[in-house]
C-alpha cells in the first residue's frame, strides 16, 4: 500500500508537475494546454477518490486500479486526460459555468461576512479575557506589594529584632554591620554575643 501511494505521488503529481514547469518555461501552448487538462482531470479524480476511498477500499485491486487510471491519464498514447476533458469536463463546465460562478460569488460573500462576524466576536472575547486577566493580575500585584510594604514597615519600626529577617537587617544596615563583623572576627571566636 505504501509503495502504491509512493508511486502515485511520483507519477500522478511530481512527474506532471515537472513537465508542467517545462511547458511554462518553453511557452509551448500545446504542451501547456495538455498539462492544464491533466491537472483539471487530476483535481476531479482526487476529489472523487476522497469519497470512493471510504466505500470502495475493500474492493480487490482498488489501489492498483487507481494507479492504472493515473497512468492512463498520463500516457501519450491513450491521452486519457485530454479525452476525458474534451468529452465530459469541458461540455459540462461550459453549460454550468454561469451557475458555478454565481455560487462562487455567493460563497465568497458569505465567507467574508462570516469572517467579519466571527472576527468581531473573537476580538470581543479576547478583549474581555484581557481585561479580566489584567484586573485579576492587578489584584494579585497589589496584594504582593501590600505584603512587601508590611514587611518593610516592620523593619523600620524595629519593634522586635526577632521578627526581622536577617537578610533585611543586613540590607538596611550594610555599612554598619561590615566593620562589626570584621572586628568581631579579629577579636576572637570565644564571644557568643549578638552583633
Amino acid at each position: 500500500l505504501i509503495c502504491l501511494c509512493f508511486s502515485r505521488l511520483i507519477f500522478g503529481t511530481l512527474y506532471p508537475a515537472y513537465y508542467s514547469y517545462k511547458a511554462v518555461k518553453s511557452k509551448d501552448i500545446k504542451e501547456y494546454v495538455k498539462w492544464m487538462m491533466y491537472w483539471i482531470i487530476f483535481a476531479l479524480f482526487t476529489t472523487a477518490e476522497t469519497f470512493t476511498d471510504i466505500f470502495l477500499c475493500w474492493f480487490p485491486f482498488y489501489y492498483e486500479l487507481k494507479i492504472a487510471f493515473v497512468a492512463w491519464l498520463l500516457s501519450p498514447y491513450t491521452k486519457g486526460s485530454s479525452l476525458l476533458y474534451r468529452k465530459f469536463v469541458h461540455p459540462t463546465l461550459s453549460s454550468k459555468e454561469k451557475e458555478i460562478d454565481d455560487c462562487l460569488v455567493q460563497a465568497k460573500d458569505r465567507s467574508y461576512d462570516a469572517l467579519v462576524h466571527f472576527g468581531k466576536r473573537g476580538l470581543n472575547v479576547a478583549a474581555t479575557a484581557a481585561v479580566m486577566a489584567a484586573s485579576k493580575g492587578q489584584g494579585a500585584l497589589s496584594e504582593r506589594l501590600r505584603s512587601f510594604s508590611m514587611q518593610d514597615l516592620s523593619t523600620i519600626r524595629g519593634d522586635s529584632s526577632s521578627t526581622v529577617p536577617p537578610s533585611v537587617t543586613v540590607r538596611t544596615s550594610s555599612k554598619q554591620s561590615q566593620p562589626k563583623t570584621s572586628r568581631s572576627a579579629s577579636e576572637g571566636t570565644g564571644s557568643s554575643g549578638k552583633c
